[in-house]
């Protein structure tokens, strides 16, 4: 029976670029040339949802990376230069980084590594939920073109961390540039020592070197691929106080949007409606044939209960009564939104910002752990400083906001009262007293804000500016229109009067005459060089250890998408080890090459090309591994073998046991595609150099094959490929691990060897085939169906303990099932 049982098929209507597998959950992201970003599941090869592409987040994905938990999902995009952090769930957009340079491949781990310092820290991160309230949510009914604000995603903003141990995306760009980012959003390092375009990254899980594969442009305008292995030991020599920053820098960066999203919901709680006043004024005036002021005019109306005839008409005809009574519901409306979300948003972010800063500022001052990371105590003290005058100005909101509150009310309902008696209409009497006191208080308001400002109508086309808090909310770079009064304040009169606390560094400046929005900016930027400082620091700590030249890139491939060719890397966290499996075609074509390599470049004092060892095996005529190791010696802490093996498969694939090899005809194979499956596996793609033979999917063991003890002495003048000559090899037998792959023109393939699951793509990227690794196909139709049935029971039940996801409702009701027969299902299985 075939080995490996196939699970699910999908014609696709585009062309796909990159695939990557969840690491926790069976599902599979694919992007298609079209920037459209899918999500589908194992059982049906079902859709969960899609993200098309758009404007504001891009059209071109060019890498995938998934969280190592599997709830974030990680997507770059070369025309507008970002990477998005997704939500799973529902597909929402969490988080987005700018970049400086298009991104061309993306690797996100876990750091594995283990000591008491980082476990005592664990103990202690979570007190800052000690004396700070939770953030309240952000309201569900605003929205804005670039993204939708809800209770839930705002939840999800600010839980971005995650576990507490530490996770790290890397990004490499184009032009040869890296950046690492610490729970996918803080940039904890930023460094350009690799020459040539990234093609794929691997980060070490105990942060000792970062392996890159490079493709590097000779004279000859022919491309070489490189392996990089740049030296991180300092990320791993701090790592307890490397945790601690990231995590704080993470927080803030959390809070800035935060504080971002609410202004953009506090901008569109203020309406383009409260402007209508100040324009129908401006209007009036220009048009009005009298030489009077309108202040005067307003009250000559407040005290003798008469106006002039262009006055009346604007209020009845214009304005008229119920506009008025509209208006005035508008405006008590929004600015009460508008208050409530300066109290419960923006103060208490404020806050948060300056108890994470003031956090920064103690861990700068132990200079013996957060120096070596590049903590500035005086830039800091500066962004704690900008915080301050960000919660000064949002204070400075708030009474704007009651005062003009309490002044539109008592205008208002004069003025209702004045168009109800000019239009002859009955006046409530509740509203028809009206008291000395109510009288000075709307003169005084005339008096301010109806006063014709000329040098306001050369800015902004208007005489008027009754209105004052939208001058808060506009991100502009110009001064306040009308700035508050600060006439007879004591405390600005004390500082004037005194010249030692005019320039105390313990009070935040003010910026009186400047928006909300100029002072979150300055924030913004001040809290951002702060950031800077670290990544620029450990970014000049990574040095470039080993620089191996491996072969030139085939010109067959070139049309195909960059992110699903070879060279593939992998990182055997037990061992301590980094693996590259690449092919040589040009050289020769049946032939796949590993190349093995220790995480630690400072594990041994021999230099890096003293000597290697190349394991290699053939496939027929020969499929060749490679595996590359930095002979250790007196400093290693522990031994990596060093020998040679070959393996010479010359018998047909599906060779029995106990069958005589030489009954069985000959086949020559050659490796379309091969990626790691385990520490210790390949899953490869073949195709027969016969005519009209299938595409082979098989699995290749690497235990057998790292027992030799042959060496090979590598020229570090030359690439490898003009010295594979002295390779030697080792036989390899597959056994029954591979199926023939008919009525597919297999090209790729993507596997997870921790859900154990494989996705074949065809030459033209259209074509999807997904299989089950570790389970054959079954004979019998009953108990193929049987197991179909089970395992899409357990897929549905695993799946929706994560949450719910936007599925279609009629195939949800067919996998859903009780958890009694859920159990019984999976005992009759096994």
């Amino acid at each position: 029976m075939p080995a490996f049982r196939q699970v699910g098929e999908k014609q696709l209507p585009n062309p796909l670029l990159c695939m990557a597998w969840s690491p926790k959950r069976d599902l599979i992201a694919l992007a298609s040339t079209t920037g459209e970003l899918l999500l589908h599941r194992l059982v049906s090869f079902q859709r969960v949802w899609s993200l098309p592409p758009s404007e504001y987040i891009g059209k071109k994905i060019t890498a995938l990376a998934w969280r190592p938990d599997g709830k974030i999902l990680a997507f770059s995009l070369g025309d507008t230069k970002q990477v998005v952090l997704c939500g799973v769930e529902k597909a929402e957009v969490l988080h987005v980084l700018h970049v400086q340079n298009p991104v061309s491949c993306m690797h996100w781990m876990e750091v594995t590594e283990e000591s008491s310092a980082l476990g005592s820290f664990c103990q202690s991160e979570d007190e800052s939920k000690r004396f700070l309230p939770k953030l309240a949510s952000l309201p569900k009914s605003y929205s804005t073109t670039s993204m939708l604000f809800s209770e839930e995603k705002s939840d999800e903003i600010m839980n971005l961390l995650g576990e507490v141990r530490l996770n790290i995306l890397v990004l490499g760009g184009e032009a040869g540039n890296v950046e690492l980012y610490a729970y996918g959003m803080y940039k904890v390092a930023s460094f350009a020592a690799v020459s040539g375009s990234c093609r794929s990254l691997s980060l070490a899980s105990d942060l000792k070197s970062l392996v890159v594969i490079t493709e590097v442009k000779s004279a000859e305008d022919h491309a070489e691929i490189c392996f990089v292995q740049l030296d991180t030991g300092p990320l791993s020599d701090c790592l307890p106080e490397l945790t601690r920053m990231a995590r704080k820098f993470t927080h803030i960066s959390t809070l800035l949007q935060y504080l971002h999203l609410s202004l953009a919901c506090m901008c569109e709680a203020w309406e383009e409606i409260l402007m209508q006043m100040d324009l129908r004024l401006t209007k009036f005036v220009q048009e009005k044939n009298t030489s009077t002021q309108v202040q005067d005019e307003f009250l000559e109306l407040l005290l003798w209960g008469q106006s002039s005839p262009e006055l009346q008409a604007l209020l009845v005809n214009q304005l008229t009564v119920k506009g008025l009574k509209k208006l005035g519901q508008t405006i008590e409306s929004s600015y009460s939104s508008i208050q409530k979300l300066v109290i419960s948003h923006l103060q208490s972010g404020s806050e948060a910002l300056l108890y994470h800063l003031s956090e920064v500022k103690g861990m700068s001052l132990w200079k013996k752990k957060f120096e070596p990371l590049g903590l500035d105590s005086f830039t800091i003290e500066d962004a704690i400083t900008a915080v301050g005058s960000f919660s000064l100005k949002t204070s400075e909101l708030l009474q704007v906001i009651d005062k003009s509150m309490k002044n539109f009310k008592a205008f208002f309902r004069w003025l209702y009262v004045a168009m109800l008696r000019m239009c002859d209409e009955h006046v409530p009497p509740e509203l028809n007293k009206m008291t000395q006191k109510d009288i000075s208080f709307v003169a005084d308001f005339l008096s301010e804000h109806f006063s014709e400002n000329e040098q306001l109508f050369d800015r902004k086309g208007k005489y008027f500016n009754v209105e004052r808090v939208g001058q808060y909310l506009k991100d502009e770079d110009e001064d306040l229109v009308s700035p508050p009064s600060t006439k007879g304040n004591q405390w600005v009169k004390f500082l004037q009067d005194s010249t030692h606390m005019k320039e105390s560094p313990l009070l935040f400046p003010s910026f009186p005459q400047k928006s909300l929005h100029f002072v979150r900016r300055l924030m913004e930027d001040s809290i951002q060089l702060c950031l800077q400082k670290p990544a620029e620091v450990i970014g000049k700590s990574v040095k470039q250890a080993v620089f191996l030249p491996l072969y030139t890139a085939p010109a067959s491939l070139e049309n195909a998408p960059t992110l699903l060719q070879l060279p593939a890397l992998w990182n055997d966290k037990k061992a301590s080890m980094h693996y590259v499996v690449f092919c040589m075609p040009k050289l020769s074509p049946h032939k796949l090459y590993l190349l093995r390599k220790g995480s630690d470049p400072n594990r041994c004092n021999s230099p890096p090309f003293s000597a290697f060892s190349l394991y290699f095996f053939f496939l027929n005529v020969c499929v060749c591994v490679c595996v590359c190791v930095c002979v250790c010696e007196t400093r290693c802490r522990r031994h990596i073998p060093s020998c040679v093996t070959s393996m010479d498969l010359n018998q047909h694939l599906d060779v029995a046991d106990g069958e005589s090899v030489e009954a069985r005809p000959h086949r020559v194979y050659s490796c379309l595609d091969v990626r790691f499956y385990s520490d210790d596996m390949l899953t490869v793609v073949l195709q027969g150099e016969e005519e009209n033979s299938h595409s082979v999917l098989a699995q290749l063991p690497l235990t057998s094959s790292l027992k030799c003890e042959s060496e090979f002495s590598w020229n570090p003048h030359m690439r490898l490929d003009q010295q594979s000559g002295a390779i030697p090899c080792q036989g390899l037998v597959l056994g029954n691990q591979w199926r023939e792959l008919e009525g597919m023109k297999a090209q790729f393939v993507e596997v997870n060897g921790i859900r154990e699951v494989a996705c074949v793509l065809s030459e033209n990227l259209r074509h999807l085939r997904v299989f089950e690794m570790d389970v054959e196909d079954e004979d019998d139709e009953g108990v193929e169906q049987q197991n179909a049935s089970a395992d899409q029971d357990v897929l549905e039940a695993s799946t929706a303990s994560h949450g719910e996801w936007s599925a279609e409702a009629g195939q949800d009701e067919e996998l859903g099932k009780s958890d009694e027969r859920l159990e019984s299902d999976e005992a009759s299985e096994l």
